[in-house]
């Protein structure tokens, strides 16, 4: 699996390619959690969000399909006791209705064949009035760094199913019927747009 041989090395990507972005990422989603959140992140890669998820909330459950990604985060979360580590497919969660307060996919929607089952699990385990905050690495519509990485990536795997820009990933969500959902744009040199979902009460 793709993501299990890149696992040990991911960090690199994350602190030195695209470390500003990424930095943000974390402090802009680690704004939206509260003390008293109970917390489903999914795709948690090597566990780079979900540190600075664990230290806000009242506990998190992080989640990943790759057995290499979930080794990377029990490394960053093993003394964290509010964090259960466990494997998981989006595509189908093993949680009730209306588990979480927040839920958490990021830069995972655009590796989805069909990210909109994934998107309909996010929010059916997300209670009333909760949040589904949704990170996606974007890519530029000129040629770019972002767009010779992706490029590269696919070289050797079919990896970046979906290559959103912002506009293209705003119409996304709009196709699929969504219609509260608030957006942030990072810049950088793999942008990253952050779509949150807020689920109705009623």
């Amino acid at each position: 699996m793709f993501w299990d041989l890149v696992a040990k090395y991911y960090t690199f990507f994350e602190k030195l390619y695209n470390g500003r972005v990424n930095r943000e990422i974390c402090r802009k989603v680690a704004e939206r959690i509260s003390p008293d959140d109970e917390v489903l992140e999914c795709a948690c890669g090597t566990g780079m969000i979900s540190v600075h998820i664990a230290a806000i909330c009242k506990s998190l459950t992080a989640t990943d399909f790759s057995d290499g990604m979930l080794v990377q985060t029990y490394k960053r979360c093993k003394n964290l006791d509010n964090v259960r580590i466990e494997k998981g497919n989006i595509l189908q969660l093993n949680y009730v209705d209306e588990s979480f307060d927040k839920v958490i996919a990021a830069n995972v929607i655009h590796l989805l064949e069909h990210p909109e089952i994934a998107l309909g699990e996010l929010l059916r385990v997300c209670k009333k009035g909760g949040e589904v905050i949704i990170p996606t690495y974007l890519v530029n519509r000129t040629w770019s760094v972002s767009q010779f990485f992706v490029w590269f990536v696919n070289r050797f795997t079919k990896t970046f199913i979906g290559r959103f820009n912002e506009k293209t990933y705003k119409a996304f969500f709009e196709k699929l019927g969504f219609t509260n959902v608030s957006y942030e744009l990072i810049e950088g040199r793999m942008p990253c747009g952050i779509a949150i979902i807020k689920k109705q009460d009623s």
